[in-house]
């Protein structure tokens, strides 16, 4: 074994305790599970290769693309799949929701679910852009975290039971399209007990394809709108795997269907191992949370020819010494509180402009209710456990490319859109590891580092690279930069939908 590798997996230990540590951050808990069977139990693929070079024909077979098994009549199902009420729905709602299942094997009887939220600002809904949201996990639920506590149009008080209007919501820019992905995520599931134990990378890009060719049978209108596709954490895996699957059979010779892919925008994302690994102890360092002589040690005093157990006694000490200092904060927002009392209330609390650090428990509350899974369309008789919001079934993620890299530069030479951000207080996946990553891709510089603005404030830094991607940086965001900072979040996501530069100065227009 390279040093190389020994080196990821001291610093992947190290993750291990965090997420121990801050195990009721249920979606970055998930990258947990995964660091741990990628570097300690050996059963992750961990190929230098993307994704999907070799897959298509695995997945698909020899089956024309058009007349799949993987292909089912959609005629009608979209009336059925509307929502005309979610329980405790705030009044004045005027745009159209809807929620249910696609099937994406017959033969394995594997469904995912949808949430979907048509555009508020027009009548012509289908002439918007269409936005696909995939949180990461991998495992976790796009419905609890980027529906009900990000940019979804509403969010869960802290009875349980009602919800109130999130005037953020991304659907002001565009309608926008959840997936629970892959089986064993949330209301998705397989009746096939043995797909929960081979999910991965590569499986989960192509079942994704597969849903979003039905998805745009059952609401065709939309098949030609411009696509987007964003999420955050590792959907810096699930979004470029994706776009690339499109891209691949937009151009496969036997198929007549298009998808009209226009660009991806991930958040925090894990993108690059090396350096999303390396950005987070220079971060911690950098941010007075470990001293600077921890990291030094880490870096320069342990032996990346030894494992963990076997490093001299320096490095342990660093090591232990990390421990200690970050044991007490939240790791995926290092400024914010985290929560005290996960009790439902009797009452919604008061509306704060202050996120709830319990925020995860009254959407579990909420979506395990029956009046709101029977209002979602939910088909509960296929769940053998409670609603969760990162899965409890997936045990196994079987393949995990080590980079992404490549597909990037893919993209930019097919001129899509190439936006990635990072809240600026996130621990996790830091902006340092961001950078870095970046960093590798050796782009020219188009327009130089400077400020972004929002309500007169600054809202970030941005630098733009030639080739059309843009990094933008989101001033007071943890992971979840939605949910940090709204406003921020939707300007950045509204820019990017029309492809205008962010705004650099107090002066210029919004969005």
């Amino acid at each position: 074994m390279g040093r190389e590798t020994w080196w990821a997996i001291f610093l992947l230990s190290f993750l291990l305790f965090v997420d121990e540590i801050h195990g009721s951050r249920r979606q970055e808990q998930a990258l947990r599970n995964l660091n741990k069977a990628k570097f300690w139990g050996g059963s992750v693929d961990r190929s230098s290769e993307t994704i999907l070079e070799v897959d298509n024909k695995a997945v698909f077979g020899d089956h024309d693309y058009d007349k799949s098994r993987y292909y089912y009549a959609q005629q009608g199902l979209k009336e059925k799949d509307r929502i005309q009420k979610l329980p405790g729905q705030p009044e004045g709602v005027s745009f159209s929701q809807y929620g249910g299942y696609i099937t994406v094997d017959k033969s394995a009887g594997r469904a995912f679910y949808y949430y979907f939220v048509e555009a508020q600002q027009s009548r012509h809904t289908h002439k918007l852009p269409l936005l696909l949201w995939l949180n990461g996990g991998p495992g976790c639920s796009s419905l609890a975290y980027g529906a009900m506590q990000e940019l979804g149009p509403f969010r869960v008080n802290s009875d349980g039971k009602t919800l109130q209007t999130n005037k953020y919501s991304w659907n002001h820019a565009a309608n926008v399209l959840f997936l629970e992905s892959p089986a064993g995520v949330g209301f998705s599931y397989s009746n096939k007990s043995s797909d929960y134990d081979n999910n991965g990378d590569r499986k989960t890009a192509s079942d994704n394809y597969v849903f979003l060719r039905n998805w745009l049978e059952r609401f065709a209108e939309y098949k030609d709108s411009e696509l987007y596709i964003a999420g955050e954490s590792y959907a810096g895996h699930y979004v470029p795997q994706l776009a690339h699957t499109i891209l691949h059979q937009n151009n496969h010779p036997n198929s007549s269907f298009y998808i009209n892919l226009k660009g991806i925008l991930i958040g925090n994302a894990v993108i690059n191992d090396n350096t999303d690994n390396k950005g987070m102890w220079d971060f911690l360092a950098s941010h007075a949370i470990i001293s600077d002589q921890a990291a030094r040690a880490v870096n320069k005093l342990c032996d990346l020819s030894e494992s963990v157990s076997n490093q001299t006694s320096e490095c342990q000490a660093a090591f232990a010494e990390i421990q200690d200092d970050i044991q007490d904060i939240n790791i995926y927002n290092i400024y914010a509180p985290q929560c005290q009392n996960a009790n439902i209330t009797f009452l919604p609390k008061p509306p704060s402009a202050v996120t709830d650090p319990c925020s995860d428990y009254y959407v579990y509350a909420y979506l395990n209710r029956g009046d709101v899974q029977e209002a979602l369309h939910a088909n509960v008789t296929k769940l053998t456990h409670d609603w969760e919001p990162c899965s409890d079934v997936i045990t196994h993620w079987v393949d995990s490319a080590s980079t992404v890299l490549p597909l990037l530069h893919e993209f930019l030479n097919h001129s899509l859109q190439v936006w990635i951000f990072s809240g600026d207080i996130d621990g996790r996946v830091p902006v340092t590891s961001t950078k870095y990553s970046i960093e590798r891709m050796n782009l020219p510089v188009k327009t130089a580092w400077h400020p972004w603005f929002v309500n007169g404030e600054v809202g970030g830094y941005t630098e733009v690279y030639k080739g059309g991607l843009t990094f933008a940086t989101v001033r007071e965001a943890g992971h979840q930069v939605p949910s940090y900072q709204p406003a921020r979040a939707l300007s950045l996501a509204s820019h990017f939908l029309r492809g205008i530069p962010l705004p650099n100065s107090t002066h210029t227009p919004h969005f």
